[in-house]
Order: C-alpha cells, then structure tokens, then sequence
C-alpha cells in the first residue's frame, strides 16, 4: 500500500530507523563525552569531531574516544 500516493509503509520505517540513527547516535555519544573526563582537550576535540562528522565522528568515538577516558580508581 502506498500512503501519499508515492512512499510505500516500508519506506516510510526504513527513513524513520535512519532518521534516529542519524540523530540519536551522535547525541548518545555526545552524552557520554561531555559525562567522562579527558586529559587535556581531548574532549573538545571529540566534541568537535562529533558535532562536524555526526555519524563517522560517533563511530570514531566509541571506537576510539572510549578508551582515552580516564578511569576512576575507587
């Protein structure tokens, strides 16, 4: 069944998934970046990367980013 008389139901879920994607996962990363602690400006740095390369800069980040957090020794 098409709706709008051109975009299929499927189309429609398939723009939708990318569509969080495209602005969720850099808000995921964003969160976690301005929550954890760097050394240096490190975390301007990937804040930057993230906000300018939202997708590539997201997966960079938590491929990456991740381990250069400092880890809390409690």
């Amino acid at each position: 069944m098409t709706l709008l008389g051109f975009i299929s139901a499927g189309e429609i879920k398939i723009f939708l998934i990318l569509g969080l994607l495209v602005f969720i996962f850099p808000l995921i990363a964003l969160v976690d970046i301005l929550k954890s602690k760097f050394e240096g400006d490190s975390k301007l740095i990937w804040v930057i990367v993230v906000v300018f390369l939202p997708i590539m800069g997201s997966i960079l980040y938590f491929l990456i980013g991740r381990n250069q957090k400092i880890k809390n020794s409690i």
